[in-house]
């Protein structure tokens, strides 16, 4: 299996306003089809571009914020 090159510190330093569901995969070290499987459960937001899914960065990153400070990271 490939080793991921992006992880949440990188989503954290982004500008960008929004990520892509392989991009979410990828720092979160799963596979794609589970953010998809969690975007239709509700479970991380999204916003429908026409065709295109995309993901509200700062509301990812809100999702998990609570489990760095659980484990004693800043």
């Amino acid at each position: 299996m490939r080793q991921s090159t992006l992880d949440m510190d990188d989503l954290r330093k982004r500008r960008s306003l929004v990520i892509t569901r392989k991009e979410a995969a990828e720092a979160l070290g799963v596979d794609p089809r589970t953010i998809t499987t969690s975007i239709n459960e509700g479970t991380i937001p999204h916003v429908k571009l026409g065709r295109r899914i995309v993901i509200p960065r700062e509301k990812f990153l809100a999702l998990f914020a609570d489990a760095v400070t659980d484990t004693g990271e800043s």
